[in-house]
C-alpha cells in the first residue's frame, strides 16, 4: 500500500489515524510497517466497513474533508469490500541516518559490485547514481528514458541505491544523498 506523501505527513503529525481502500481482500497486515516520505508508519488495524457509514469526523482522521470525497476516491469493484486501515507513526525511516554516513564507504562499495555482477544488463548502479547526479529533481520517467530503460524498472533501482542510503526521493525525481555523492567522489 502506498501513502499519499500528505496522508503520511498527517500520520507523522498525529492527525491522521486511517485510510480506507476498496480492495478483493486485504493487501496489509496488522504490524506491518511502510516506509513513506514522512517517516515509518506502522499498521496498527485492518477491519473491513461498509462503506455508506463513514462519517465525515471519520473522513477528517483520514486525512479527507468529507465522506463523499473518500468514497469517490474509491478504486475497484463496487462489489470489493471497504477496509478501514489504522495506522500510527512509528518513527524517522531508517535510511535517514545512512544518507549523512559518508565515513567508511567499502561495504557499500562492495554491495554495489555484487548488484552490478548479479545484474543481466551489466553496471548500472554507478551509471544511475551518475544520472540522478547529473539531474537533480527530474521525473523518473525521463531519467529512465536517458538510461535506456522502463520506468518501473528504473525507479526499482533507484530504490535499491536508496535502501544502501545513496539517493533520495524528491517530491519529483531524485537526488544524491552527502552519501551518494561522497561514494561518486570517492578514490
Amino acid at each position: 500500500m502506498i501513502l499519499p506523501v500528505a496522508v503520511a505527513r498527517g500520520v507523522a503529525a498525529g492527525e491522521v489515524d486511517r485510510v480506507y481502500r476498496r480492495w478483493a481482500r486485504s493487501r496489509v497486515a496488522v504490524g506491518s510497517t511502510l516506509r513513506t516520505a514522512a517517516g515509518v508508519v506502522e499498521v496498527v488495524a485492518v477491519d473491513e466497513v461498509d462503506p455508506d457509514r463513514i462519517t465525515d469526523d471519520d473522513a477528517r482522521a483520514a486525512g479527507e474533508p468529507s465522506a463523499d470525497r473518500v468514497r469517490r476516491a474509491f478504486r475497484g469493484t463496487r462489489s470489493d469490500p471497504v477496509f478501514r486501515i489504522g495506522l500510527r507513526f512509528a518513527g524517522a525511516d531508517p535510511r535517514e541516518s545512512l544518507r549523512d554516513a559518508t565515513g567508511d564507504l567499502d561495504d557499500v562499495v562492495a554491495a554495489l559490485d555484487r548488484m552490478d555482477r548479479r545484474s543481466r544488463r551489466g553496471p548500472w548502479t554507478r551509471p544511475t547514481l551518475r544520472l540522478v547526479a547529473e539531474l537533480p529533481g527530474v521525473r523518473a520517467a525521463e531519467l529512465a528514458e536517458r538510461a535506456g530503460r522502463d520506468t518501473p524498472a528504473f525507479k526499482r533501482d533507484v530504490r535499491a541505491l536508496k535502501e544502501l542510503g545513496l539517493t533520495e526521493s524528491l517530491e519529483v525525481g531524485y537526488r544524491l544523498s552527502p552519501r551518494g555523492a561522497a561514494l561518486l567522489a570517492g578514490p
